[in-house]
């Protein structure tokens, strides 16, 4: 028995005559403590067999039967329902990810990804003016975990069709403006139900085309549908008029109308949620949308106006333009769009606020510019922090789709007193992920996206050699844009690699004296989206609340990973403008506010709401 554990059972027993062994765990005090815990939890919990047993004196054999049916029910929302209209709503509720534990999911996934294969090599034409349109130029959308592999190509948009697009746009915006905003998110509402019909097949696209591992994968397009469902029903809380002030002889309103052509330029990261997310924003507001996808995801793209089309969007109300920067930068200057929604880098974004306020004569209006443009998040460990906790989620949080993520952790600042300890650990836990292609489920990190990714982060590798200690530099696979994970320490706060976005499996671990120390160093940055903070201390935790400044601070927990609604995304300093995606303030920034004030009593007519009073 465990030293200082059931003493009276202990008693009972030799006093039985019977021997007892009483034994002591001798080694490092965090692994004796999560021991301790574990005998504690097995002896105390309500739960454990050895209570129900002991004293509740219950059959072994009902014990051990499994907690669960042997088929469990599929969730409701999982299950298929008929397509709904804007009047079959609801509550608004997060789609369930997949589970693939449970061997249906992992088969029809795996048989999903089969049939994906054999679609690829298709031609996706663009969608102007209510017309399939095919150019003379076209662009091949590859496999970045076998770039010899092409997963489609779809045709390149010049200034003739982005030319006949706006215009096809302006034409029909008076006539989608007016539409009623019901039947506009009912558009939204149906599209959602597609894609839970179609989202094995939208997820086999996605890990094909980007190089997203299985969750990942679903987990973009389940996002993809909360943003259908979310904004569809935002819209429809916004859109009733509201009386600013009652007076009597006197009707004051206050409305939201649409901006007008709004230009969408996503990323290619998350290709299908940030694309659907902004797109339809636009949209379910009233706006005709022009829709450009990352040139290296556009089949991605292509499958949402799809699924919009079929969903009930009028031809005219999204056009889909593909191409790569210069169309971009065509769409962002045109006189005709009066919103530019973008996610995307530093570079490109401020790019596009310089070239949107570049004001030409015949505009007769200011651009709004809706732009995310990345992050360098911190994690901060200090030495009260639960370390179990705080590697897992270190690991997920810097190295969950190679890093490619804008919210993704690439700096981590420990305490002296845990910095080695946990630096070990971290160390080797990242030498037990698997790396290879991402259609085998066993692999955590996959490619990264194309050559220039590749060679960029390379580049960066050999920098962070230069500028710290190499604690960790895997050996990657090859065939495809593969990079093993690379972890630093010892470096500084003004290092390069401590200040610029990697966009790769790279991290720097940066030792702090202390708490105050380390907030300080997480706050050194142009960046400010997201930053996470493991302590138990409640004093560190209220001091990170009000002096970690960045758009989505998550405490104890991972730092990637927000949900719409739950946790609305977005950034401050150099990560953005614009309120949060997946909040209640987004689509405001897709619609214009009208104050309507008419006086009531003019020549002596009572307008009839002012009899009823």
């Amino acid at each position: 028995m465990l030293y200082g554990m059931g003493e009276p059972v202990r008693k009972a027993v030799i006093q039985n005559g019977q021997r007892v062994r009483v034994y002591l765990p001798v080694g490092r005090l965090l692994p004796g403590m999560a021991y301790l815990i574990r005998r504690l939890m097995e002896n105390t919990s309500n739960t454990s067999f050895l209570r129900q047993t002991y004293s509740e004196e219950k059959e072994i054999d009902k014990l051990i039967l499994p907690p669960l049916p042997k088929k469990a029910p599929i969730p409701k929302r999982a299950a298929g329902r008929k397509i709904r209209d804007a009047d079959d709503l609801g509550l608004f509720r997060n789609e369930p990810l997949l589970d693939f534990s449970r061997q249906e999911n992992l088969s029809r996934f795996a048989r999903t990804l089969k049939e994906t294969r054999q679609r690829f090599g298709r031609d996706y034409l663009l969608w102007v003016g209510g017309e399939e349109t095919e150019t003379k130029e076209w662009l091949e959308s590859i496999n970045p975990a076998a770039p010899t592999e092409t997963i489609g190509r779809v045709a390149v948009a010049g200034r003739e069709e982005a030319e006949r697009a706006l215009a096809s746009a302006v034409d029909f915006f008076p006539e989608w403006k007016n539409t009623s905003v019901k039947e506009r998110a009912a558009v939204l509402f149906r599209a959602a139900e597609l894609m839970r019909q179609r989202r094995m097949e939208l997820a086999g696209w996605e890990l094909f085309e980007v190089g997203k591992g299985w969750r990942e994968a679903d987990a973009d397009v389940a996002e993809a549908i909360d943003y259908l469902e979310y904004y569809g029903r935002e819209m429809m809380r916004l859109s009733a008029p509201r009386v600013t002030q009652p007076l009597p002889g006197e009707s004051n309103i206050y409305l939201y109308e649409p901006r007008g052509i709004a230009a969408v330029i996503a990323p290619w990261n998350f290709p299908l949620a940030i694309l659907t997310g902004m797109t339809t924003a636009a949209l379910v507001a009233g706006n005709c949308a022009i829709v450009k996808p990352a040139e290296q995801s556009p089949v991605t793209g292509a499958l949402l106006v799809e699924i919009l089309r079929e969903a009930g969007l009028p031809d005219a109300a999204c056009q889909l333009l593909q191409g790569g920067g210069e169309l971009g930068a065509y769409l962002v200057r045109h006189p005709a769009v009066h919103l530019i929604a973008f996610t995307g880098s530093r570079e490109v974004g401020l790019e596009i606020l310089r070239a949107a306020y570049d004001h030409p004569p015949e505009q007769e209006h200011v651009k709004r510019v809706v732009c995310e443009m990345g992050g360098k998040n911190a994690i901060i460990v200090d030495e009260d922090a639960d370390l179990d906790e705080a590697v897992v989620h270190i690991l997920e949080s810097a190295f969950g789709y190679q890093g490619q993520k804008c919210s993704a952790a690439s700096r981590i600042i420990l305490t002296e007193e845990i910095h080695d300890h946990l630096l070990e650990r971290l160390v080797e836990a990242v030498r037990s992920l698997k790396i290879g292609p991402p259609d085998d489920p066993r692999n955590f990190i996959g490619p990264v996206i194309d050559a220039a990714a590749y060679s960029r982060i390379i580049g960066y590798i050999d920098l962070g050699k230069r500028e710290g200690k190499c604690v960790l530099d895997r050996e990657a696979p090859s065939g495809g844009y593969f990079i093993g994970p690379a972890i630093f320490s010892g470096i500084e706060p003004s290092h390069r690699l401590a200040n610029e976005e990697i966009f790769g499996p790279v991290l720097s671990v940066i030792k702090a004296k202390g708490f105050d120390a380390a907030l300080a160093i997480a706050n050194r940055s142009s960046y400010a989206l997201t930053g996470g903070i493991f302590s138990r201390s409640p004093a560190h935790i209220e001091k990170a609340r009000k002096e970690f400044r960045v758009g989505n601070l998550y405490i104890n927990r991972g730092i990637t990973g927000a949900v719409v609604e739950r946790q609305p995304f977005g950034g401050l300093k150099l990560s953005g403008i614009g309120s949060k995606a997946g909040g209640p303030d987004y689509l405001l920034q897709f619609l214009e506010p009208r104050t309507i004030s008419e006086n009531t009593l003019r020549h002596g007519f009572v307008a009839p709401e002012e009899l009823k009073k």
